[in-house]
This record gives structure tokens, C-alpha cells and sequence, in this order.
């Protein structure tokens, strides 16, 4: 899968404030899905589809040992997106940066002008 269709899902299963409060759980430590489910005010069943959702993106992995299916985060994918956030707010600090030179210019001082 190319880079930018896995930050696509990335980005995709983070849009949703239910699996951002599940990736944040997960942060502290891997957790059981009924440890994941019990702060939430929905079906045990909707919780398991949020996790679905993370889990084909990558964030999350779980295994099940007996009856019991354990969540742990994957940050590798985290990590990518952080890295493609920053290669972007670096290029637009840039960019501001250079506005405000140019703003701070007095008039007339400014490359190309014909005074």
C-alpha cells in the first residue's frame, strides 16, 4: 500500500472522536475491548466496530487469548502521520515567516520595485 493511501486511513479512522478516546486509552497500555467499552455510552458492538476501523488502518492490534480480546496500540502508523503533520507545519512556518519579512519591509524597499 502506497504511503499517502495508508495516511488516508490513518487520518480516516482518527476523524472520529469515539476511536480518538480509544487511542488515547490505549496510549496508557494495552486494555481488554470490555475495558475499552465500559467508559463509552454505546453497545459493546458499536465499540468492536471502532476498533475494526483502527485496526485496518494499522493503529491498533488486538489478540484474543480465551475469551478475552486485548487492544494494544501500533504507533508506527501514529508516527507517520505526526511526520506528515510536521513536514507541513514546518513548510507553513516557512511560509509565514517569509510574509512577515516581507510585511516588515518598508514600502518600496521591496525586490523588483523601479524607484
Amino acid at each position: 500500500m502506497l504511503d499517502h493511501e495508508r495516511l488516508d486511513l490513518v487520518f480516516r479512522a482518527l476523524g472520529d472522536r469515539t476511536r480518538r478516546a480509544l487511542v488515547e486509552r490505549l496510549v496508557r497500555g494495552p486494555a481488554s475491548v470490555s475495558e475499552l467499552a465500559e467508559p463509552l455510552t454505546m453497545s459493546l458492538a458499536a465499540v468492536v466496530q471502532h476498533l475494526q476501523v483502527l485496526e485496518a488502518a494499522g493503529i491498533v492490534r488486538s489478540e484474543k487469548v480465551g475469551r478475552v480480546r486485548t487492544c494494544r496500540l501500533e504507533p508506527e502508523l501514529l508516527r507517520a502521520g505526526e511526520h506528515w503533520l510536521g513536514r507541513q507545519r514546518t513548510a507553513w512556518e516557512s511560509r509565514l515567516d517569509r510574509l512577515g519579512d516581507f510585511l516588515a519591509e518598508p514600502p518600496g524597499t521591496s525586490e523588483g520595485s523601479t524607484t
